[in-house]
């Protein structure tokens, strides 16, 4: 865990890669009984205009908490945690799926932790916006 001191405006969180694939979205869809076929089915996504199978936001926003977790060392100092869905991660029907890149950095110091921004991307797309957490380092 950073020491209070040691952070400031503008420190960078290391990179998080994470890779989902759709047997990752299937068994997502199982853990979360979460069933909408748009998370297994291209024929029924493109029913509803998307382009193919996407993976839960409540997956993708809490994959993404992870780069603060592993930052802070305990889930439990973080104390707040937002995101707002900006477009779907579309998970291809293959061994590799694909690969979304979070990264964080501090936008501000507080008298007992940090406020962080954070972006979410999946090859151009940026799919969570205002996306922002607040950490205890005390």
């Amino acid at each position: 865990m950073p020491e209070l001191s040691e952070v400031s405006v503008g420190t960078e969180l290391p990179e998080l890669r994470v890779r989902i694939t759709r047997s990752g979205v299937v068994r997502y869809s199982g853990a979360s009984t979460d069933f909408n076929e748009i998370h297994f089915s291209d024929r029924h996504a493109r029913a509803i205009g998307l382009p193919g199978v996407v993976a839960h936001g409540m997956w993708t926003m809490g994959a993404g908490l992870r780069i603060v977790t592993d930052w802070v060392g305990d889930p439990a100092r973080v104390t707040s945690y937002f995101v707002r869905f900006t477009r779907p991660v579309v998970v291809p029907d293959d061994d590799e799926g694909v690969e979304v890149v979070y990264r964080a950095s501090v936008s501000a110091v507080t008298e007992t932790g940090a406020k962080l921004s954070l972006t979410a991307t999946c090859g151009d797309d940026t799919v969570l916006g205002a996306a922002r957490a607040e950490v205890r380092l005390d």
